[in-house]
């Protein structure tokens, strides 16, 4: 578990000459295994925000605190490696290889850390069972629904047993039935695995499932 700290956090994008600000000042807390969701409209700095807590992407000033990382202080390679074990990311786009079974698919992210292919395959077996997908380990992405997809996406983003979920509009591209099923997953997560989640979504129904709602409005967190 891993509790989220945003410190009086600016970002600002350079385009050109001109200087685009995104997230204006923004402090806020996170506990350990809460699940958040993030709305505002497109341009409120929901993806930047998610992408900072992340390490994906630095602050112009303030900081950044996940768990006991100070994320401001970390090398890029520590923070790649930082990242590949504390994070696990979810996004509207499943960005599965379509050449990789989704076993293989899952093991992706184990190639980064050492331990024997049994191993890895162990668990990316388990993380599939996880998911509910446990008898389709030997499908490729195309032989599977948008749903079973994003299930794969999600036994990716957990094979590491990271601290933080973050998730991107995870059920954007998703049916209600398939989305709920997704939504069912992830309140599994939280509860059940005691994983902090902070997921990204334009969808009111959705967000109703997170513990707690946050807004965003030009870079500003509103009640």
């Amino acid at each position: 578990m891993a509790s989220v700290d945003v410190n009086n956090v600016r970002k600002t994008y350079q385009r050109d000459s001109q200087a685009i600000p995104v997230l204006d000042g923004l402090t806020l807390h996170i506990p350990d295994g809460d699940f958040a969701a993030l709305m505002g409209p497109s341009g409120s700095g929901k993806t930047t925000l998610l992408n900072l807590i992340g390490g994906i992407d630095r602050p112009t000033s303030g900081s950044v605190i996940v768990g006991d990382a100070n994320l401001a202080a970390l090398k890029p390679k520590q923070l790649a490696r930082w990242r590949s074990r504390h994070i696990g990311y979810i996004f509207q786009l499943y960005n599965l290889i379509p050449v990789l079974s989704a076993q293989e698919n899952v093991e992706l992210p184990l190639l980064l850390v050492k331990m024997s292919g049994k191993e890895r395959k162990d668990r990316a077996k388990f993380a599939l069972d996880l998911v509910g997908l446990g008898d389709r380990v030997k499908h490729y992405p195309r032989q599977l629904s948008g749903g079973q997809e994003q299930r794969v996406a999600i036994a990716r983003a957990v094979v590491s047993d990271p601290a933080v979920l973050l998730a991107d509009e995870p059920t954007g591209d998703l049916d209600r039935k398939s989305a709920d099923e997704i939504l069912d997953l992830l309140v599994r997560l939280n509860q059940e695995f005691k994983k902090t989640i902070v997921m990204v979504t334009h969808d009111p129904h959705a967000a109703e499932r997170a513990r707690r709602v946050l807004h965003l409005e030009k870079g500003v967190l509103s009640a």
